[in-house]
Order: C-alpha cells, then structure tokens, then sequence
C-alpha cells in the first residue's frame, strides 16, 4: 500500500520540521506549506492528500478560512494545531469539519496516535448502515433520511454513526467522547451536546431517535 501524503500547514519552520521528521519514520510521505494560501495551492494541484494537519493562526489566511476552503470540495482529515485552547475554538473547529484539534505544545506520539486512529475510522468497510429510514454509507461518507440527502459535517457523520452502531444501548457522555473524541480528548461534553443538537435539527423529525438519558447521556432507538 502507498504511503498516505499528509500536508503539514504551519508558519513556524521549526515546528514543521518536528512534524515531518516524526510522520516520516512512521511510513508517512510529508509536503509543507508556511501559510494558508501557499497549503491550498499545493491542496488542490496535489490531488493525493491523504489528510492534513494545520496551524491556527497563520499569515495571509488563517487555518479556519483555510479549512473552510477545503471542506467545500474533500473530506480528507483535517487536524487543526492551536496554541490557544478555548472551548469555543473547538467547538468552532468541529463545526468546520475538523476531525481532531491538538492544543500545542503536544507529543509527537500522540499526533501520530490520533492520525492513525482517524485514517482507521475513515478505512474502506463496505458497510451500509440503516435504522428508521436513516441510511449512512461508510465507504461514501454519506447519510440520507427517506432516500434525501442530508449534509453532515465528518464529527455529525462519526457521532450519527456511533448511535446506530450502538442501537438501544444507553451511552454516557464519556463513552461518546472516547470513541467519537478519542481517549485523550480534554474538552468539555457540552461539546457533544452541541453536535447531538445539531444532528438532531439536520435529521428533521428522525432526530427523535436520539433520546437524551438525563445525567448520563443519550440513547438512539428508533420508535416502534
């Protein structure tokens, strides 16, 4: 199997330098961009990114606008390097469509950790789930409801999945955060919240399937 191409976007030589040197002992092929504009010229005229790691703040286009820009034409990972560690920040990336946010300074094990374990998640399986008239495609990374499409930002999609991968069972906040957020995610469970808000709204009257289990966390059962 090739070696998955990551973009490594930050303004800090140093900091690329750490990151490529790490990534390329564990098999991984690295190509670097100093600035948000220089990475989406090398994002679109490279067309075999496998996933991209990107600083916050940066000259010229900061890291959101820069995510902004791919999430209108791939879903290829996106983990987002901040030196700033604000709630609202995360919840703003993970309404982006960032996968993962790594608050700096970091453990190059554990970026690697986490990029291994979203390139997982996001492995071929073939497997079409469906409950209630909700059908998500894993392999396409799509979801619709009553055969519509419905649009799902990749954190929606993976928490979408984990409920009907979980049909019945009663999920605690800390549950969802480790295996949607990944073990040695720090933020808040009102970020959950926040996602089962949104999924709920976006699923229209189907958002009913996921019922809040009060001072535990959710359930998702479709209605008999």
């Amino acid at each position: 199997m090739d070696a998955i191409k990551v973009l490594m976007v930050d303004d800090e030589a140093r900091m690329r330098k750490l990151v490529r040197d790490f990534l390329m002992i564990k098999g991984f092929r690295v190509v670097e961009a100093e600035d948000g504009e220089q990475a989406l010229d090398i994002f679109f005229k490279e067309k075999d990114i496998g996933l991209v790691i990107l600083d916050v703040m940066m000259p010229k286009m900061d890291g959101w606008e820069v995510c902004k820009t791919i999430r209108r034409y791939s879903r290829v990972p996106v983990i987002m390097l901040t030196a700033r560690s604000e709630e609202r920040d995360e919840l703003l990336g993970f309404e982006l469509g960032v996968d993962e946010y790594i608050s700096k300074p970091f453990s190059p094990k554990i970026l690697v950790a986490r990029i291994e374990a979203i390139l997982r998640r996001n492995a071929s399986t073939g497997e079409i789930l469906e409950a209630g008239g909700i059908q998500v495609d894993k392999d396409a990374h799509g979801v619709t409801v009553d055969g519509l499409p419905v649009d799902l930002s990749n954190k929606e999609f993976e928490l979408l999945t984990y409920f009907m991968e979980n049909q019945g069972m009663a999920l605690s906040r800390e549950k969802i955060l480790n295996n949607v957020w990944n073990y040695d995610y720090f933020g808040d469970a009102r970020t959950i919240d926040t996602h089962v808000k949104k999924l709920r709204s976006k699923l229209g009257p189907k958002g009913d399937f996921i019922r809040t289990i009060w001072g535990m966390g959710y359930k998702f059962e479709v209605n008999g």
